[in-house]
């Protein structure tokens, strides 16, 4: 195991604790997701198609946001070493190449199950834009090992 990498310890995580991942998106992020997803939808790659909607341009996969929720709580909150068991997500506003996402964690609740065997955290997972505007909302149920 590499000796930078700190594990997370659930005794260590509390109700309150946060922590954010911010990322500009580019236009080789969203061909890059495109292609490992295999989601091809002109909304997302075609400009010409994507001047013709309601947006005028085109839109970053909803599940881009999802992508960096996933980033924040396996690197940061609550770290390595976290199993993210599920996940609830709502596209609130569109999100464009160029944005500046910022994806946030907040440890809402801590929980055990199995005699206190498995041992949950359930997280508030919101993504905001440059402009401090809600583009994602939802919540995730995380097991901390």
């Amino acid at each position: 195991m590499d000796e930078g990498i700190k594990i997370a310890k659930y005794e260590d995580i509390n109700v309150g604790d946060a922590a954010s991942l911010s990322k500009t998106i580019t236009q080789a992020d969203v061909t890059l997701f495109a292609g490992i997803t295999g989601d091809f939808n002109p909304l997302h790659v075609n400009e010409e198609y994507a001047k013709k909607t309601q947006f005028g341009r085109r839109l970053v996969h909803g599940a881009f946001s999802s992508g960096l929720i996933s980033a924040v709580l396996g690197m940061k909150l609550p770290g390595p070493g976290a199993l993210y068991a599920s996940q609830s997500c709502k596209f609130v506003k569109p999100v464009f190449i160029g944005d500046t996402i910022t994806a946030k964690a907040v440890v809402k609740e801590k929980f055990t199950k199995k005699d206190g065997k498995l041992k949950f955290l359930k997280i508030e997972t919101n993504c905001y834009n440059q402009d401090g505007a809600l583009v994602t909302e939802g919540e995730a149920l995380i097991i901390v090992m």
